[in-house]
């Protein structure tokens, strides 16, 4: 086990387009792989690019902080906003948007600590190189399925 400085913030880095942000707190780095913690700024009326999907290797526990998200959790939309949190089991199936018409700003809290910056670089940095037009859906894809996250089927038409 590695020994670990207390500090605020160790991992203060923001990644991001276009209004919708990630802002590391804690990493996997910082807490010996034990928890990673991100505010995520998502602006107003935001339908997020990226698919549903699921994490078989950690939960992902939400609490709102300003505005509203619709989290859709297993097929549920659940809202949760200032002073409510949400724990996203391993498994679930999951996505988020901004339907209001406030920019909304949350805590996500990643235990263990299986994802982090990295995740984040990768599909901003591919968010940011279709400069406003769709992503590569088959980019992203591989990036989530890389980093452990397992992009959910759509629903047949």
């Amino acid at each position: 086990m590695s020994s670990m400085n207390p500090g605020v913030n160790p991992a203060d880095e923001t990644i991001g387009t276009k209004g919708l942000s990630v802002r590391f707190l804690v990493s996997g780095e910082n807490s010996n792989g034990s928890v990673a913690a991100f505010e995520l700024m998502v602006p107003s009326a935001q339908r997020l690019p990226a698919p549903a999907h699921s994490h078989d290797h950690y939960e992902e526990t939400i609490y709102g902080i300003d505005g509203v998200l619709t989290w859709t959790v297993n097929g549920k939309p659940i809202e949760v906003g200032p002073g409510e949190a949400l724990c996203i089991p391993r498994g679930a199936v999951h996505r988020f948007d901004n339907n209001g018409t406030r920019d909304a700003k949350t805590l996500c809290v990643i235990t263990p600590a299986a994802i982090g910056p990295d995740y984040f670089r990768e599909i901003f940095g591919l968010l940011n190189a279709a400069a406003g037009g769709p992503p590569d859906k088959a980019a992203m894809m591989e990036i989530m399925r890389r980093h452990g996250l397992t992009p959910a089927m759509p629903p047949p038409a």
